[in-house]
Protein backbone atom coordinates (compact mmCIF):
# COMPACT_ATOMS: atom_id res chain seq x y z
CA UNK A 1 0.00 0.00 0.00
CA UNK A 2 1.43 3.48 -0.93
CA UNK A 3 2.17 5.88 1.76
CA UNK A 4 0.37 9.16 2.29
CA UNK A 5 2.34 11.66 4.86
CA UNK A 6 1.00 14.57 5.79
CA UNK A 7 3.35 17.46 7.16
CA UNK A 8 1.53 19.96 9.05
CA UNK A 9 3.46 23.58 9.89
CA UNK A 10 2.31 27.02 12.12
CA UNK A 11 2.77 29.79 10.11
CA UNK A 12 5.12 32.21 11.94
CA UNK A 13 4.11 30.46 15.05
CA UNK A 14 5.56 32.83 18.14
CA UNK A 15 4.18 35.71 15.80
CA UNK A 16 0.71 34.27 15.50
CA UNK A 17 0.06 33.67 19.08
CA UNK A 18 1.23 37.63 19.35
CA UNK A 19 -1.28 38.65 17.51
CA UNK A 20 -3.94 36.48 18.43
CA UNK A 21 -3.33 38.53 22.06
CA UNK A 22 -3.23 42.09 20.57
CA UNK A 23 -4.98 42.60 17.26
CA UNK A 24 -3.16 45.87 16.53
CA UNK A 25 -0.12 44.04 15.50
CA UNK A 26 -1.38 42.42 12.47
CA UNK A 27 -0.50 42.90 9.21
CA UNK A 28 2.76 45.33 10.72
CA UNK A 29 6.25 44.15 11.18
CA UNK A 30 6.89 41.90 14.07
CA UNK A 31 10.08 40.85 15.75
CA UNK A 32 9.82 38.29 18.65
CA UNK A 33 12.71 37.49 20.80
CA UNK A 34 15.34 38.88 23.00
CA UNK A 35 14.67 42.60 23.18
CA UNK A 36 18.34 43.61 24.20
CA UNK A 37 20.75 44.83 21.38
CA UNK A 38 22.44 40.78 22.30
CA UNK A 39 19.39 39.24 21.66
CA UNK A 40 18.38 36.90 18.78
CA UNK A 41 15.37 36.84 17.04
CA UNK A 42 13.09 33.91 17.67
CA UNK A 43 10.70 34.63 15.14
CA UNK A 44 9.94 37.26 12.36
CA UNK A 45 6.66 38.05 10.66
CA UNK A 46 6.39 37.64 7.17
CA UNK A 47 6.43 41.64 6.76
CA UNK A 48 10.09 41.70 7.72
CA UNK A 49 11.88 39.07 5.76
CA UNK A 50 11.82 41.73 2.58
CA UNK A 51 14.17 43.41 4.60
CA UNK A 52 16.29 40.14 5.00
CA UNK A 53 15.88 39.41 8.40
CA UNK A 54 15.38 35.66 9.37
CA UNK A 55 15.26 33.26 12.79
CA UNK A 56 18.21 33.34 14.46
CA UNK A 57 19.92 36.37 13.36
CA UNK A 58 20.63 39.30 16.00
CA UNK A 59 17.86 41.54 17.24
CA UNK A 60 20.04 44.40 16.85
CA UNK A 61 20.69 43.79 13.21
CA UNK A 62 16.93 43.14 12.49
CA UNK A 63 16.11 46.67 14.08
CA UNK A 64 18.71 48.13 12.05
CA UNK A 65 17.41 46.51 8.85
CA UNK A 66 13.40 47.19 9.75
CA UNK A 67 13.26 49.75 12.07
CA UNK A 68 9.96 50.30 12.09
CA UNK A 69 9.44 46.95 13.01
CA UNK A 70 7.51 45.97 16.92
CA UNK A 71 9.85 43.92 19.31
CA UNK A 72 8.23 41.84 21.46
CA UNK A 73 9.78 39.87 23.92
CA UNK A 74 8.81 36.13 23.60
CA UNK A 75 6.86 34.22 26.71
CA UNK A 76 7.10 30.29 25.82
CA UNK A 77 4.65 29.04 28.40
CA UNK A 78 2.15 30.86 26.35
CA UNK A 79 3.69 29.55 22.82
CA UNK A 80 3.29 26.05 24.47
CA UNK A 81 0.07 26.39 25.98
CA UNK A 82 -1.27 26.94 21.98
CA UNK A 83 1.10 24.07 20.76
CA UNK A 84 -0.04 21.66 23.20
CA UNK A 85 -3.96 22.73 21.84
CA UNK A 86 -3.02 22.35 18.38
CA UNK A 87 -1.34 18.71 19.32
CA UNK A 88 -4.34 17.65 21.14
CA UNK A 89 -6.52 18.41 18.27
CA UNK A 90 -4.27 16.24 15.87
CA UNK A 91 -4.60 13.39 18.36
CA UNK A 92 -7.81 12.96 18.45
CA UNK A 93 -7.90 12.64 14.61
CA UNK A 94 -5.30 10.99 12.88
CA UNK A 95 -4.04 7.12 14.50
CA UNK A 96 -0.31 8.11 14.34
CA UNK A 97 1.05 11.28 14.77
CA UNK A 98 4.76 12.94 14.82
CA UNK A 99 5.50 16.16 16.60
CA UNK A 100 9.28 17.70 15.48
CA UNK A 101 8.89 20.46 17.49
CA UNK A 102 6.83 23.18 18.94
CA UNK A 103 4.85 23.72 15.79
CA UNK A 104 5.79 20.74 13.20
CA UNK A 105 3.65 17.89 12.70
CA UNK A 106 3.53 14.93 10.65
CA UNK A 107 0.58 12.61 10.29
CA UNK A 108 0.19 9.32 8.60
CA UNK A 109 -2.49 8.65 7.11
CA UNK A 110 -2.00 5.73 4.81
CA UNK A 111 -5.09 3.63 4.51
CA UNK A 112 -7.54 5.89 5.12
CA UNK A 113 -8.22 7.40 1.71
CA UNK A 114 -10.67 4.02 1.24
CA UNK A 115 -12.46 6.38 4.09
CA UNK A 116 -12.13 9.89 3.97
CA UNK A 117 -9.83 10.51 1.13
CA UNK A 118 -7.01 12.08 2.50
CA UNK A 119 -6.57 15.19 1.07
CA UNK A 120 -10.50 16.32 1.99
CA UNK A 121 -9.61 14.85 5.47
CA UNK A 122 -6.30 16.99 6.06
CA UNK A 123 -8.19 20.02 5.02
CA UNK A 124 -11.02 19.66 7.33
CA UNK A 125 -8.50 18.81 10.05
CA UNK A 126 -6.86 22.16 8.66
CA UNK A 127 -9.90 24.15 9.00
CA UNK A 128 -10.32 22.51 12.67
CA UNK A 129 -7.15 23.66 14.03
CA UNK A 130 -7.80 27.10 12.43
CA UNK A 131 -10.94 27.34 14.00
CA UNK A 132 -10.22 26.39 17.29
CA UNK A 133 -7.38 27.64 17.74
CA UNK A 134 -7.36 31.07 15.77
CA UNK A 135 -4.18 30.30 14.56
CA UNK A 136 -3.15 30.35 10.62
CA UNK A 137 -1.21 26.69 9.59
CA UNK A 138 -0.38 25.26 6.29
CA UNK A 139 0.13 21.94 5.30
CA UNK A 140 1.67 19.59 2.41
CA UNK A 141 0.32 16.09 1.61
CA UNK A 142 2.46 13.56 -0.70
CA UNK A 143 3.86 9.88 -0.16
CA UNK A 144 6.98 10.97 1.84
CA UNK A 145 7.96 13.02 4.63
CA UNK A 146 10.42 14.85 2.55
CA UNK A 147 8.39 15.91 -0.27
CA UNK A 148 5.23 16.70 2.02
CA UNK A 149 8.15 18.70 3.81
CA UNK A 150 9.02 21.28 0.83
CA UNK A 151 4.98 21.14 -0.07
CA UNK A 152 4.02 23.11 2.87
CA UNK A 153 7.04 25.11 2.36
CA UNK A 154 5.87 26.11 -1.06
CA UNK A 155 2.05 26.12 0.53
CA UNK A 156 2.90 29.10 2.89
CA UNK A 157 1.27 31.08 3.82
CA UNK A 158 -1.66 29.96 5.18
CA UNK A 159 -2.31 27.41 2.49
CA UNK A 160 -2.09 23.46 1.30
CA UNK A 161 -0.83 21.30 -1.39
CA UNK A 162 -1.10 17.92 -2.15
CA UNK A 163 1.78 16.56 -4.60
CA UNK A 164 0.23 13.36 -6.55
CA UNK A 165 2.03 10.18 -6.54
CA UNK A 166 4.05 10.28 -9.42
CA UNK A 167 4.60 13.83 -9.48
CA UNK A 168 6.89 14.01 -7.12
CA UNK A 169 10.56 15.01 -9.45
CA UNK A 170 8.29 17.30 -11.42
CA UNK A 171 7.07 19.19 -8.78
CA UNK A 172 10.91 19.78 -7.13
CA UNK A 173 12.14 20.20 -10.48
CA UNK A 174 12.16 23.86 -10.88
CA UNK A 175 12.91 24.50 -7.05
CA UNK A 176 16.09 26.12 -5.56
CA UNK A 177 18.39 23.76 -4.06
CA UNK A 178 18.01 25.29 -1.10
CA UNK A 179 15.06 24.16 -0.50
CA UNK A 180 15.60 20.46 -0.15
CA UNK A 181 15.94 19.24 3.77
CA UNK A 182 18.97 18.86 4.84
CA UNK A 183 20.83 20.79 2.36
CA UNK A 184 21.59 23.99 4.70
CA UNK A 185 24.19 27.28 3.86
CA UNK A 186 27.47 25.54 3.10
CA UNK A 187 26.04 22.55 0.85
CA UNK A 188 23.84 24.92 -0.69
CA UNK A 189 27.02 27.32 -1.04
CA UNK A 190 28.85 24.12 -2.97
CA UNK A 191 26.38 23.56 -5.14
CA UNK A 192 25.75 26.94 -6.00
CA UNK A 193 30.24 26.85 -6.76
CA UNK A 194 29.42 23.94 -9.18
CA UNK A 195 26.68 25.75 -11.15
CA UNK A 196 23.67 24.07 -9.06
CA UNK A 197 21.04 26.08 -8.47
CA UNK A 198 17.91 24.25 -9.37
CA UNK A 199 16.43 20.49 -8.00
CA UNK A 200 16.28 19.72 -11.50
CA UNK A 201 19.93 19.96 -11.86
CA UNK A 202 20.44 17.44 -8.75
CA UNK A 203 18.08 15.30 -10.39
CA UNK A 204 19.94 14.75 -13.43
CA UNK A 205 23.68 13.75 -12.24
CA UNK A 206 24.97 11.10 -11.34
CA UNK A 207 24.47 10.12 -7.80
CA UNK A 208 27.92 9.17 -7.37
CA UNK A 209 29.22 12.17 -8.95
CA UNK A 210 27.45 14.16 -5.83
CA UNK A 211 28.68 11.69 -3.43
CA UNK A 212 32.12 12.47 -4.60
CA UNK A 213 31.08 16.26 -3.73
CA UNK A 214 29.54 15.96 -0.59
CA UNK A 215 30.52 12.50 0.50
CA UNK A 216 27.92 9.88 2.12
CA UNK A 217 25.19 12.95 2.60
CA UNK A 218 25.55 13.04 -1.33
CA UNK A 219 23.53 9.82 -1.76
CA UNK A 220 21.05 11.21 0.83
CA UNK A 221 20.60 14.80 -1.31
CA UNK A 222 20.50 13.38 -4.58
CA UNK A 223 17.30 11.04 -3.07
CA UNK A 224 15.74 13.31 -1.73
CA UNK A 225 15.62 15.84 -4.82
CA UNK A 226 14.22 12.98 -6.71
CA UNK A 227 11.60 12.60 -4.17
CA UNK A 228 12.74 9.62 -2.80
CA UNK A 229 12.35 8.98 1.19
CA UNK A 230 11.37 5.86 3.13
CA UNK A 231 11.72 7.88 6.46
CA UNK A 232 8.47 6.35 8.96
CA UNK A 233 6.56 8.49 10.84
CA UNK A 234 7.43 7.64 15.15
CA UNK A 235 4.71 7.33 17.03
CA UNK A 236 4.70 10.48 19.50
CA UNK A 237 4.43 10.13 22.89
CA UNK A 238 5.63 13.06 25.14
CA UNK A 239 8.68 11.51 27.83
CA UNK A 240 7.90 13.52 31.38
CA UNK A 241 11.48 13.43 32.30
CA UNK A 242 15.20 12.36 32.35
CA UNK A 243 17.54 11.65 35.06
CA UNK A 244 21.11 10.53 36.12
CA UNK A 245 22.29 9.43 39.44
CA UNK A 246 25.93 8.76 40.57
CA UNK A 247 26.64 6.42 43.15
CA UNK A 248 30.75 6.64 44.55
CA UNK A 249 32.83 3.98 44.69
CA UNK A 250 33.53 5.21 48.29
CA UNK A 251 31.38 7.71 50.41
CA UNK A 252 33.07 11.29 49.92
CA UNK A 253 32.73 14.60 51.47
CA UNK A 254 35.13 16.23 48.99
CA UNK A 255 33.11 18.77 47.90
CA UNK A 256 35.43 19.46 44.85
CA UNK A 257 34.37 16.36 43.65
CA UNK A 258 30.41 16.75 44.73
CA UNK A 259 30.23 19.40 42.48
CA UNK A 260 32.07 18.58 39.26
CA UNK A 261 29.55 15.56 39.56
CA UNK A 262 27.04 17.67 39.43
CA UNK A 263 28.35 20.08 36.76
CA UNK A 264 28.77 17.01 34.87
CA UNK A 265 25.41 15.86 34.81
CA UNK A 266 23.92 19.31 34.25
CA UNK A 267 25.76 19.63 31.29
CA UNK A 268 25.05 15.84 30.02
CA UNK A 269 21.71 16.21 30.16
CA UNK A 270 21.10 19.97 29.32
CA UNK A 271 22.65 18.01 25.62
CA UNK A 272 20.56 15.03 26.00
CA UNK A 273 17.76 17.75 25.86
CA UNK A 274 19.31 19.64 22.82
CA UNK A 275 19.54 16.16 21.07
CA UNK A 276 16.45 15.42 21.31
CA UNK A 277 14.66 18.57 20.67
CA UNK A 278 13.36 18.87 24.52
CA UNK A 279 12.94 21.50 26.92
CA UNK A 280 13.10 21.25 30.44
CA UNK A 281 10.97 23.49 33.13
CA UNK A 282 11.53 21.31 36.56
CA UNK A 283 14.76 20.68 38.10
CA UNK A 284 15.07 18.45 40.79
CA UNK A 285 18.77 17.23 43.12
CA UNK A 286 18.88 14.23 45.09
CA UNK A 287 21.52 13.87 48.07
CA UNK A 288 22.00 10.06 49.76
CA UNK A 289 24.26 10.15 52.68
CA UNK A 290 26.15 7.26 53.69
CA UNK A 291 23.41 6.00 56.28
CA UNK A 292 20.80 6.08 53.61
CA UNK A 293 18.98 9.10 54.12
CA UNK A 294 17.82 10.97 51.00
CA UNK A 295 16.82 14.39 50.71
CA UNK A 296 15.90 16.28 47.31
CA UNK A 297 14.63 19.75 46.14
CA UNK A 298 12.90 21.04 43.15
CA UNK A 299 12.81 24.29 41.65
CA UNK A 300 9.81 25.26 38.39
CA UNK A 301 11.40 27.38 35.89
CA UNK A 302 11.07 28.64 32.82
CA UNK A 303 11.10 26.00 29.44
CA UNK A 304 14.51 25.91 28.74
CA UNK A 305 17.52 23.35 27.85
CA UNK A 306 20.76 26.14 28.02
CA UNK A 307 24.01 25.37 30.39
CA UNK A 308 24.52 28.56 31.29
CA UNK A 309 20.82 28.54 33.15
CA UNK A 310 20.62 24.76 34.42
CA UNK A 311 23.76 24.59 35.82
CA UNK A 312 23.73 27.39 38.42
CA UNK A 313 20.16 26.03 39.30
CA UNK A 314 21.55 22.27 40.45
CA UNK A 315 24.39 23.71 42.41
CA UNK A 316 21.68 26.48 43.91
CA UNK A 317 19.53 23.22 44.82
CA UNK A 318 22.34 20.87 45.89
CA UNK A 319 23.89 23.48 48.75
CA UNK A 320 20.13 23.72 50.19
CA UNK A 321 19.80 20.46 50.97
CA UNK A 322 23.89 19.66 51.34
CA UNK A 323 23.46 21.14 55.24
CA UNK A 324 24.67 17.53 57.03
CA UNK A 325 27.96 17.76 56.44
CA UNK A 326 28.43 13.65 56.24
CA UNK A 327 29.74 11.17 53.90
CA UNK A 328 27.66 11.36 50.87
CA UNK A 329 26.65 8.03 49.00
CA UNK A 330 24.31 9.28 46.17
CA UNK A 331 23.91 12.58 44.36
CA UNK A 332 21.26 12.48 41.64
CA UNK A 333 19.79 15.37 39.01
CA UNK A 334 16.53 15.23 37.17
CA UNK A 335 15.18 16.98 34.46
CA UNK A 336 10.99 16.77 34.49
CA UNK A 337 7.82 18.44 32.83
CA UNK A 338 9.41 18.59 29.40
CA UNK A 339 8.08 19.45 26.30
CA UNK A 340 8.90 19.66 23.07
CA UNK A 341 10.59 22.43 21.03
CA UNK A 342 14.11 23.35 19.38
CA UNK A 343 16.72 25.57 21.38
CA UNK A 344 15.59 28.53 19.99
CA UNK A 345 12.54 28.58 21.79
CA UNK A 346 14.65 29.97 24.88
CA UNK A 347 15.96 32.80 23.00
CA UNK A 348 13.54 35.03 24.53
CA UNK A 349 16.47 35.63 27.18
CA UNK A 350 19.05 34.71 25.36
CA UNK A 351 21.78 35.99 23.04
CA UNK A 352 23.69 35.19 19.56
CA UNK A 353 27.01 34.82 21.72
CA UNK A 354 25.46 31.55 23.59
CA UNK A 355 23.35 29.95 21.06
CA UNK A 356 26.23 29.97 18.50
CA UNK A 357 28.31 28.80 21.54
CA UNK A 358 25.64 25.89 22.15
CA UNK A 359 25.44 25.02 18.55
CA UNK A 360 29.10 24.59 18.25
CA UNK A 361 29.68 22.76 21.27
CA UNK A 362 26.43 20.33 20.31
CA UNK A 363 27.87 20.07 16.83
CA UNK A 364 31.85 18.64 17.91
CA UNK A 365 30.28 16.20 20.53
CA UNK A 366 27.64 14.65 17.77
CA UNK A 367 30.57 14.31 15.61
CA UNK A 368 33.17 12.89 18.40
CA UNK A 369 31.03 11.88 21.43
CA UNK A 370 29.88 14.01 24.69
CA UNK A 371 33.17 13.43 25.81
CA UNK A 372 35.23 15.72 23.16
CA UNK A 373 34.34 18.56 24.66
CA UNK A 374 33.81 19.78 28.22
CA UNK A 375 34.68 21.79 31.59
CA UNK A 376 37.89 21.86 32.70
CA UNK A 377 36.42 21.18 36.42
CA UNK A 378 34.61 17.96 35.18
CA UNK A 379 37.93 16.32 34.03
CA UNK A 380 37.86 13.79 36.66
CA UNK A 381 33.96 12.59 36.20
CA UNK A 382 34.54 11.48 32.58
CA UNK A 383 32.03 8.38 33.30
CA UNK A 384 28.87 10.36 34.06
CA UNK A 385 28.94 11.35 29.92
CA UNK A 386 26.78 9.47 27.53
CA UNK A 387 25.66 9.86 23.50
CA UNK A 388 22.42 8.16 24.51
CA UNK A 389 19.91 9.81 23.33
CA UNK A 390 16.63 9.39 25.76
CA UNK A 391 14.10 9.98 23.02
CA UNK A 392 14.16 7.23 20.68
CA UNK A 393 11.90 5.34 22.31
CA UNK A 394 14.88 3.63 25.02
CA UNK A 395 14.06 2.82 28.67
CA UNK A 396 14.92 5.92 31.22
CA UNK A 397 18.35 7.49 31.12
CA UNK A 398 20.69 6.30 33.72
CA UNK A 399 23.80 7.48 33.10
CA UNK A 400 26.56 6.60 35.54
CA UNK A 401 27.00 3.44 37.60
CA UNK A 402 25.19 2.44 40.12
CA UNK A 403 25.71 0.28 43.11
CA UNK A 404 23.08 -2.33 44.21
Amino acid sequence: MEKSILHLDLDTFFVSVERLLDSRLLKRPVLVGGIGDRGVVAACSYETRGFGIHSGMSMKMARQLCPEAIVIKGNSSTYMKYSDMVTEIIKSQVPVFEKTSVDEFYADLTGMDRFFGNYKFSKELRHTIIKETGLPISFGLSKNKVVSKVATGEAKPNNQIKIDSGFEKDFLAPLAVRKIPMVGKVTSQQLRNLGIHEVRTLQNMPVEMLVSVLGKNGRLIWNRANGIDKTPVVQYSERKSISTERTFDKDTIDIKKLEASLTAMGETLAYQLRLGNKLTSCVSVKVRYSDFSTYSKQLKIPFTSADHILIPLIHSLFNKIYQRRILVRLIGVNFSHLTGGHYQINLFDDNLKNLNLYASLDKIRNRFGSGAVMRASTLDVKSIRSNHNPFNGEPPLLLAHRKQ
